[in-house]
């Protein structure tokens, strides 16, 4: 991101960077670089889909770490594209570099570049939510309103993006590479904390380099930024002529020498232009000036809306938008800052365009969004219909919208039509805010195709995620087997216990959650191509049901995404489940685990008739013989585990029936009753589906 090759340069000249001691003071993040940073220079794992309770533990020491030194951090994250589109071109071949990541490491190869795992902005999000740090999801890109609240407060900016080197921010840029977070010191004799990092201001580059701030813009421009590109565009000026020095950064200083003789942008602008046209046609010349005009109008920093939202918690209000902007409507844009609306759907009204990240899956099959393009057409249907007066008599009521996606190796797209169910026949984007619960709810459950009855058994918090299984089971190609259901509960039963673990929540199911730690790989992994398709495919599910979610205002109860998938043990388990191992045997001393467990399974198992079961249970060509079971055998079960639910309803006690709650004060509860024994099929054939425990209730 930002201006090419300019990171590169100011570690070449080091003594630009003043080393600073870090405390008391007001610091804005750019979230979305933390988020990467954080991911990836934690060593975390990209193959299997992601770890992100580990993701979770960083973010929590980071955040300790400046609450120790009395920093005050606001995180301000990228939500929809620039509204003027002038970045298209980069955000593809970004997109293709994202593919080209992703495929190195289905073949095991690490590249330079990085895969982040598809729900990290939610878990980052969530994490900052619960920290209680202040944070704000900008309307477009974030770098301006970054710039601008960070001058306005006279604070410092954390970011390892370059743009930041150009904006001229009075107290400076701090450089995340040198922002040693993990190295919290003292001052000697005293017991005031700091944190070791390295400042850059532009008055201390300009006096380096002799040259007037006012053409720092025209500095990066000319280099190339994700805006302009003049190689592209097949204009090649020679800077390294006027350079002092030789190698790799002769441009760099050759520029900023030329630069010397101009006070202002134009004066500057104006010779480049000069300089372009003696070697180029007026087209390639009128072409420059217009890109040249778009990279420097990137570094001009207009009021920010951020501060009265940090100080007074309100929105920007329609007027205080750019005319592109106001096709939002006025309900959405504070949920959208406070990150509780998907910022997809900004390039949705706006572009009519979508992007989507790439995972390590096998190229040689289709993309795994595809699996969950149903339901991006219902969000796409009810953010297309009915839209403002001012706006929608251009377009039609519903449109398609341009997905950008994996094919093989390759970025493509596809026009996909939005779609409203027929729950969602009356509602309209501007008052879909106003529409009762239970009709936002059956759009929920419509699109997903699950019952409400379906979900009852299961608590609150984990319902949205049980309900985006029973969707996956039917949709995903190929079909998943059974292990790998097994393990995706198991991993879910998981999160669960280290969720209450931490909360400290009546925690009695240790040896469960010990068991099943242990089997988490460490060291060199291997991978599973299908295994891992398959998980990103439930991945890409659960992150547009998500999204669904909230522009439905939250029909169902938000699951903390931190606990909901733990890519090094469903991988694992998945190896072990094949193998022989039994979800009973992992369970074993938790009775409140083997009841989530079975829960979760009984309403997915439930969801879905005689002919999508056997997608859970058929052969696939990595599961030994012995463990594959006949259709016949499996239904049988599916009859008898029926029965038992139906024994358990007639002889529930009270402490069996789920009671309204919020989603963080569930905890499993045993409640004891009378054993019932009954004959059933052949109970050692298969006892995960035929063995019956104690009871227990959700509380």
């Amino acid at each position: 991101m930002g201006v090419q090759g300019l990171t590169s340069f100011m570690e070449e000249n080091g003594n630009i960077l003043k080393d600073v001691h870090l405390r008391n003071s007001k610091l804005i993040i750019d979230g979305s670089n933390l988020f990467n940073l954080l991911y990836f220079d934690s060593g975390l794992d990209q193959s299997h889909g992601g770890d992100y309770d580990a993701f979770e533990d960083q973010v929590c020491k980071f955040f300790k770490a400046l609450r120790d030194c009395d920093i005050d951090p606001f995180v301000i994250v990228d939500g929809g594209s620039d509204y003027t589109d002038k970045k298209f071109e980069t955000k593809k071949t970004r997109a293709q570099s994202r593919i080209n990541s992703a495929k190195s490491l289905s073949m095991g190869l690490h590249g330079s570049g990085g895969v982040l795992p598809t729900l990290i902005k939610h878990v980052f999000k969530q994490v900052l939510s619960s920290l209680k740090v202040p944070f704000a999801q900008c309307i477009c890109e974030a770098d301006q309103d970054i710039a601008s609240l960070a001058q306005s407060w006279n604070c410092p900016v954390l970011s390892n993006d370059s743009d930041f080197y150009i904006f001229d921010i009075q107290a400076g840029f701090l450089p995340t590479s040198h922002f040693h977070w993990q190295k919290v010191s003292v001052h000697r004799g005293s017991s005031i904390r700091y944190i070791p990092c390295k400042q850059y201001t532009t008055t201390s580059f300009c006096r380096h380099f002799n040259i007037n701030r006012q053409v720092l813009p025209v500095f990066a421009a000319m280099l190339g930024n994700d805006y302009v590109k003049l190689h592209n565009m097949g204009v090649s000026l020679r800077w390294e002529e006027y350079s002092s020095i030789v190698g790799r950064f002769a441009r760099f200083d050759g520029l900023l020498n030329w630069l010397t003789h101009f006070q202002g942008q134009e004066e500057a602008l104006d010779s480049v232009l000069r300089l372009i046209s003696h070697s180029n046609n007026r087209q390639k010349t009128d072409a420059a000036l217009q890109g040249l005009s778009l990279g420097i109008e990137e570094y001009h920093l207009p009021p920010s809306c951020l501060e009265r939202f940090f100080n007074d918690g309100v929105g920007p209000g329609l007027g205080r938008l750019p005319e592109p902007l106001r096709v939002l409507p006025d309900w959405t844009l504070l949920p959208l800052m406070k990150g509780r609306l998907p910022s997809c759907m900004v390039d949705v009204l706006l572009l009519g365009r979508v992007m989507h990240g790439a995972q390590v899956e096998d190229p040689r099959l289709p993309c795994g969004n595809n699996t969950s393009r149903p339901v991006r057409q219902v969000l796409y249907g009810l953010l297309l219909s009915g839209r403002r007066a001012g706006h929608s008599s251009q377009r039609p009521p519903v449109d398609d919208v341009e997905e950008y996606y994996r094919e093989g190796k390759n970025l493509t797209s596809s026009m996909v039509e939005a779609v409203l169910p027929s729950a969602a026949e009356q509602m309209q984007l501007d008052t879909l805010h106003q529409a009762p619960m239970s009709v936002q709810l059956k759009v929920f459950l419509e699109t997903l195709g699950v019952s409400q009855s379906t979900l009852s058994g299961v608590p609150p918090h984990l319902r949205l995620p049980v309900a985006v299984t029973c969707y996956w089971l039917r949709h995903a190609h190929p079909p998943p087997e059974l292990p790998v259901l097994q393990a995706l509960l198991l991993g879910l039963v998981y999160g669960e216990l280290c969720r209450q673990r931490k909360s400290q929540r009546g925690f009695m199911e240790g040896p469960v959650l010990e068991r099943l730690r242990g089997l988490i790989q460490r060291g060199r992994r291997s991978l599973d191509l299908g295994v891992a398709h398959t998980y990103s495919q439930w991945q890409c599910c659960l992150k547009e049901s998500l999204h669904l979610n909230q522009l439905l205002c939250l029909p169902l109860a938000e699951p903390q995404c931190a606990w909901l998938y733990k890519g090094t043990l469903v991988h694992q388990l998945v190896t072990k489940l094949r193998g022989g191992l039994t979800p009973d045997s992992l369970l074993m001393g938790g009775p409140c685990s083997g009841q989530l467990y079975r829960a979760m399974r009984g309403a997915i198992l439930n969801s879905h008739d005689a002919a999508v079961i056997p997608l859970v249970s058929g052969q696939q060509r990595a599961t030994p013989p012995s463990l594959t079971q006949p259709l016949d055998d499996l239904t049988a079960h599916l009859h008898i585990l029926a029965l038992e639910e139906d024994d358990d309803d007639d002889g529930a006690g009270g402490g069996s029936k789920a009671k309204p709650e919020d989603d963080l004060g569930w905890t499993l509860v045993s409640v004891r009753t009378r054993h019932k024994s009954k004959d059933r099929f052949n109970r050692a054939r298969n006892p995960e589906f035929s063995r019956k425990q104690g009871r227990i209730g959700w509380e």
